[in-house]
C-alpha cells in the first residue's frame, strides 16, 4: 500500500509537467526566464491574444513567443520573416519542439540549412544561444506560454 500511495503521489505531482505535448524534457524554467530577461527581451516579447505582455519590453524585431512551443515555423500573422523559416514551416508544417527550437537558438542558420537541406539559406536571427543547457531552460520557459486552442 505504501508503495502504491509513493506512486500515486509522484503520478499527481509530475502531470502538470507532462500535460501537453509541449512541456519541457530537460529545462529548468526558472533559469531559462532569468535568461530570456538577458538574452531575449532585446527582440522578443511574450504576448497573449489580448495584447497583455506577459514576458519581455514590448520588444518587435522578433515575433511574439506566446505559443511558440508547437507553433510551425515561421507562421506568427503580420510578421516579416525571413524567407528560409517560412519555407521550413510549409515545407515541414511541423511546430517547435523542444530538441528542434534548441537546435535553432544555439546556431539559427545552420539549423535552417541543414533542416532544408541548402547551404544558402538564411535565418534572420543572428543571435545564438551557446549554452545548450541554457537553449533547453528557455525552451522550459516559453513552452509554459501555450496558446490557447
Amino acid at each position: 500500500m505504501k508503495k502504491f500511495t509513493v506512486a500515486a503521489a509522484f503520478a499527481v505531482l509530475a502531470a502538470p509537467a507532462f500535460a501537453d505535448g509541449h512541456a519541457s524534457t530537460q529545462g529548468d524554467v526558472a533559469n531559462g526566464e532569468e535568461q530570456f530577461n538577458r538574452q531575449c527581451v532585446a527582440c522578443h516579447i511574450v504576448a497573449d491574444a489580448s495584447g497583455e505582455v506577459l514576458a519581455g519590453r514590448n520588444a518587435r524585431t522578433g515575433p511574439n513567443l506566446y505559443g511558440v512551443a508547437g507553433r510551425v515555423p515561421g507562421s506568427v500573422e503580420d510578421f516579416r520573416y525571413g524567407d528560409s523559416i517560412v519555407e521550413l514551416g510549409e515545407t515541414t508544417g511541423l511546430g517547435w519542439t523542444e530538441e528542434s527550437m534548441v537546435a535553432y537558438l544555439q546556431d539559427p542558420t545552420g539549423y535552417l540549412r541543414e533542416a532544408l537541406d541548402d547551404r544558402r539559406a538564411r535565418g534572420k536571427m543572428s543571435y545564438q544561444v551557446r549554452d545548450e543547457a541554457v537553449a533547453y531552460d528557455i525552451y522550459a520557459y516559453l513552452a509554459q506560454f501555450e496558446a490557447a486552442e
